[in-house]
């Protein structure tokens, strides 16, 4: 053949075009049975679409992998879709935590449904791997009644008058708006039934909060939804209208979360619908700005007025901070001013940056914020050092949906856990990961009216209850089996950690301060407990949040 018209036909019928000329001839084809054999027109009906498509792609100036591979590039996108789904049921193992493993959904969805959580065969886990970890038992392990651990929060000194004895495994915040109707009223009628806490997350109290009664922590955070007036600021009326009802037991006011610490949020004036603007306090259809942060205080003194003003317009009601570590001056700041003032907190909740969301930008999500582990530790080492910690109670959550995962926070300090993400998996959450996009599959995290129909609340209810009472029933078990009778017993000393040194127990793994340690380091008597101390404490102020040090970070 010439070569020049061989370049020309390969310019016309390229590899790549293969399935645009092959829609062609179906098209061609069907016309033909069509005209000569007397066969149906609508045989002619996939080529014709097909070639419209292909042409279609042609022309698009979108995609260049359409214009280079019309038609077939369709596959392309197709596969990058499910891609997610495809790898999550048939590619990724039991143990392959992305950001949950299969092990810890299918651990939720068994104890949800009242199946049975055991396992044959022994541990899928390599024992031998570093960072392996295992709590020790007991030869004489203990009895314990039963699996309602609680801790009594607002007992702590402070003005607080209606203390709570919180459970130690509690639903974590997600506000109505980021979860649908039925997904709220689902959660707070599990909480109900099983005696537990149920976080409103910062949208605020809803009417399907109250359907049901169970316990609340209600969020305050910077948008001041549900206590603010026309101008976004805080209102002490609203508050106070909000804080006395008897279904809220604690106030909980937000800092920052661990999913995007510092990043403030706008909800888009066309999701903000009549339930949302009634329960926020915002107008129907306009933008809902939830700043980055607050403006009822600007420095770590007037926050701690702020708290006690709280609990005075609440009628007593426990009082506490959530927030994810950033800057150590400015945690060390908050409790320069605890000390200034003699005005506490009555808890603190530790998120950590394993926390989850609907909508976060990912330099957020996987580079933003203090881990739990460290976060924890940091505020239990401080308090501690402060002769603090018997008066304010901790909370912590990140990743939080195993009995072993209680267990560990706890000997890193923790008074009790919430979870988030956990419980979503109660109410039927698949990890399809499209919180954001309004089109979940399960009904969790969506306003679609249709797609909720997929819950059904009483059925949902009960799974979020079995959940609840299957974790703490194996936290129990574990309790017993280390030979102790409360899980605030289990130190850091009872978990053991294989490292690349050896097997080690976690305490000698992580600085532990000894208690009064930082006053005495403060007064010059005693060395600086660790080394974040002797940074960043001598330049941490209670009249601001900014380092006043000289030893402040250089460039």
């Amino acid at each position: 053949m010439n070569p020049g018209l061989s370049a020309r036909l390969g310019g016309l019928f390229p590899v790549r075009f293969a399935a645009l000329w092959s829609s062609v001839g179906l098209l061609l084809a069907g016309l033909a049975c069509w005209a000569l054999l007397g066969w149906s027109a609508a045989w002619a009906l996939p080529g014709l679409l097909l070639a419209a498509l292909g042409l279609r792609d042609l022309r698009q100036r979108r995609h260049a992998i359409l214009r280079n591979y019309p038609v077939i590039g369709h596959l392309r996108f197709l596969l990058e879709f499910v891609r997610p789904e495809m790898r999550q049921y048939f590619i990724e193992s039991d143990n392959e935590a992305a950001p949950f493993s299969r092990q810890q959904r299918s651990l939720v969805y068994q104890r949800a449904k009242g199946q049975a959580d055991k396992r044959p065969f022994g541990t899928q886990l390599d024992v031998h791997a570093e960072g392996y970890e295992w709590i020790n038992h007991s030869l004489q392990p203990s009895a314990i009644a039963s699996h309602d651990f609680r801790v009594v929060v607002g007992t702590g000194g402070s003005s607080c008058t209606q203390p709570y004895a919180i459970s130690v495994f509690n639903i974590s915040a997600m506000s109505f708006g980021a979860l649908s109707a039925r997904a709220i009223q689902a959660l707070n009628e599990g909480a109900r039934r099983g005696g537990f806490a149920h976080d409103t997350g910062e949208g605020s109290i809803s009417a399907h909060h109250r359907v049901h009664g169970g316990d609340l922590v209600w969020q305050v955070a910077s948008g001041y939804f549900g206590c603010r007036d026309e101008q976004g600021r805080f209102s002490e009326e609203r508050f106070a209208a909000n804080a006395r009802d008897p279904q809220v037991k604690m106030i909980e006011v937000k800092l920052s979360q661990g999913a995007k610490p510092g990043h403030g949020g706008v909800l888009p004036g066309p999701k903000v619908t009549a339930e949302i603007a009634a329960a926020r306090g915002v107008p129907q259809g306009v933008d809902c700005v939830s700043p980055a942060a607050h403006s009822a205080f600007s420095t770590p003194l007037e926050l701690m007025q702020f708290v006690e003003r709280l609990r005075g317009l609440s009628g007593g009601k426990p009082v506490g901070l959530k927030l994810c570590i950033g800057h150590p001056w400015e945690w060390f700041a908050l409790c320069k001013a605890m000390l200034e003032s003699g005005l506490l907190p009555d808890f603190i909740v530790v998120d950590g940056a394993e926390g989850g969301t609907g909508a976060a930008p990912l330099e957020f999500t996987d580079h933003v914020g203090t881990p739990v582990q460290e976060g924890l530790l940091l505020v239990r080492n401080t308090l501690v050092g402060l002769g603090l910690r018997e008066r304010v109670r901790i909370g912590c959550a990140g990743k939080v949906v195993s009995a072993f995962d209680i267990t560990r926070m706890m000997a890193l300090g923790a008074d009790w856990c919430n979870a988030a993400r956990g419980f979503m998996f109660a109410l039927g959450c698949i990890q399809a990961q499209t919180c954001h996009s309004g089109s979940c599959p399960t009904g969790v995290a969506t306003q679609d009216p249709l797609r909720q129909r997929a819950i059904v609340v009483p059925d949902k209810a009960e799974r979020v209850f079995r959940f609840h009472q299957g974790t703490l029933e194996a936290l129990r078990e574990l309790t017993q089996a280390a030979g102790l009778e409360h899980p605030r017993q289990i130190r850091a000393s009872h978990i053991m950690r294989r490292t690349a040194q050896g097997v080690r127990p976690l305490s000698e793994s992580l600085q532990l301060v000894e208690p009064g340690a930082l006053l005495a380091a403060q007064a010059g008597q005693a060395p600086w407990p660790a080394e974040v101390f002797r940074r960043y404490w001598p330049g941490a102020s209670a009249a601001t949040f900014a380092f006043e040090g000289s030893a402040a970070p250089q460039r």
